[in-house]
């Protein structure tokens, strides 16, 4: 699972649940992200639009929806 930031290290726009899920969190790499870059496994205007709208954008590691995953992190918050 990737996290990209708009910001380096600014973890503020992330909703506590998703950031308290993602367990270890480590640097990667810093991308310039244009229009024009081809990412391997996002599309790039999806993530540009994510990053100037919510400051972040997840990328997950299988066909599994956000939604479904915040659904998952939800319901085991509700039952801890």
């Amino acid at each position: 699972m990737y996290i990209y930031l708009a910001e380096e290290d600014n973890f503020e726009k992330v909703p506590k649940n998703i950031y308290n899920s993602l367990g270890n969190i480590s640097f990667s790499m810093e991308l310039e992200i244009t229009p024009a870059l081809k990412l391997a496994k996002e599309n790039t205007k999806t993530v540009l639009a994510n990053l100037k709208e919510n400051g972040f954008h997840l990328q997950l590691p299988s066909d599994e929806s956000l939604e479904a995953i915040m659904a998952r992190i939800s319901q085991q918050t509700s039952q801890s």
